[in-house]
């Protein structure tokens, strides 16, 4: 079975009939609405500004009228990084209109929104602050008797797996700062993805999606040391980081290459399938905190090679599989198997920087303007409790604990500033002796 027939049997397999994907998939967007009531508004990234997507819009329309279901509104939806005020707009007319399903059509900034403002409509209109951690939205609608309305997620980008996913990053835009809804009760319960809504996207959005899915998946399997979903982890990033590895550069080459946006959003949705088993870590971590420089997934890409050495001693195994990933594609040219300890981290975040080269990647934090002023917000973000979250799914630990087993704060805030602090100087200026790696306990 070919690395295609494996994803679409994993991503069946985990969604059942609740996700409708590959091409030709958004005529199913009217069954599924008809199945949360009669009536649905739509939440639409670009509307009335970018052509691309009235095709998509008609189509939609028509596959929800011929279910006799009545669309309520058609509304704008999110900017990039899902900034706060476009929360409140959304929330604002889900909270006016009440329909049975709302369908977010966009990308993951758009549906994030969807699935902030659906929590803002149901529970508290006020402040989404409120709601950033893990699990606080289910709590608040088991303590009210609650429920959300369905979301029916329509992705139109091979990037961030938001349709598929418990995650909503919402951006305040006066800080810069990226925060993190985590919570099973915002996993869209139906989903679409027709990748032929990805064909002839540009440049910038096509490679910083794919590196997005790359990010997911290694940041999951690279956490997954020692972890009851190792296997699964492994399986999922095998077969999405080839997909995605292999199929980028051909999507570049020709952004209408069919077979090529397939492989990508089978790829990035096993990406979504990742974070769901797992979580991810430092890629994500930083990316945060650098929103006014670049892009979500640009920063992954950068990060995630120098998290990888700083990782190597304790993701063995998953170094060797990523290894001969890059292998067979090219980006390395010896024998992972020869390698081992730090020695091997170097040489498959060598080969990852050669595949972020080949696509005309920036590979240090240096060359897109992050400097020490980005660094202490990082290092500040980092000591934030309610972003702790990355720094457990590492598979180096910064946090320390008491003999009781509780975080000792003060200890955790002094080994960030000390090993984050010495990664944070590797990625500016892209050294990787610049590493501090932590001691082997």
């Amino acid at each position: 079975m070919n690395y295609k027939d494996r994803a679409k049997k994993m991503l069946h397999d985990w969604k059942k009939e609740n996700y409708a994907f590959g091409m030709g998939s958004l005529q199913k967007i009217g069954d599924f609405a008809a199945r949360e009531g009669s009536s649905t508004m739509l939440v639409v990234s670009g509307l009335g500004k970018e052509k691309w997507v009235e095709p998509y819009v008609s189509e939609i329309k028509s596959s929800i009228e011929k279910k006799s279901v009545k669309i309520l509104d058609i509304i704008s939806g999110a900017r990039a990084n899902t900034p706060r005020e476009d929360v409140y707009r959304i929330a604002n007319q889900i909270g006016k209109k009440n329909p049975d399903s709302v369908i977010p059509l966009g990308g993951g900034s758009t549906i994030d929104a969807v699935k902030a403002a659906d929590v803002l409509a149901i529970l508290d209109p006020d402040d989404v602050e409120n709601y950033f951690g893990s699990g606080l939205v289910q709590e608040r609608l088991n303590k009210e008797g609650k429920k959300l309305i369905p979301i029916i997620a329509v992705q139109t980008a091979a990037s961030s797996g938001a349709h598929l996913t418990k995650y909503s990053n919402v951006t305040d835009p006066v800080t810069g700062q990226k925060k993190l809804i985590i919570d099973e009760a915002i996993v869209p319960p139906r989903a679409v993805f027709d990748y032929k809504t990805t064909i002839g996207a540009p440049y910038a959005i096509t490679a910083d999606g794919a590196l997005d899915g790359i990010a997911h998946c290694l940041e999951v399997v690279y956490g997954a040391t020692e972890k009851p979903f190792f296997e699964i982890a492994m399986q999922i990033a095998e077969v999405g980081v080839s997909l995605i590895v292999n199929n980028l550069p051909r999507a570049i080459d020709d952004p209408y290459d069919e077979e090529a946006r397939v492989g990508l959003g089978l790829g990035t949705d096993l990406g979504g399938y990742a974070i769901m088993v797992g979580g991810t870590n430092y890629g994500h971590l930083f990316s945060f905190s650098v929103v006014n420089k670049l892009p979500h997934g640009r920063a992954c890409a950068i990060v995630n090679p120098y998290a990888t050495v700083f990782f190597a001693p304790a993701i063995q195994n998953q170094l060797k599989m990523v290894g001969r990933i890059l292998k067979a594609a090219g980006y390395i040219k010896d024998d992972p198997e020869k390698y081992q300890g730090k020695d091997l981290g170097i040489l498959v975040a060598e080969g990852m920087i050669e595949f972020s080269k080949s696509i005309n990647f920036p590979t240090t934090f240096g060359e897109v303007g992050v400097n020490d002023e980005d660094k202490k917000r990082i290092l500040t973000a980092a000591k934030n409790p309610q972003l702790w979250s990355k720094l457990e799914q590492a598979p180096v630990s910064l946090i320390a604990r008491d003999k009781g087993g509780e975080v000792d704060k003060e200890k955790t805030e002094e080994n960030i500033d000390l090993y984050m602090g010495a990664l944070l100087d590797a990625i500016i200026v892209g050294d990787f002796n610049k590493i501090k790696m932590m001691p082997e306990k």
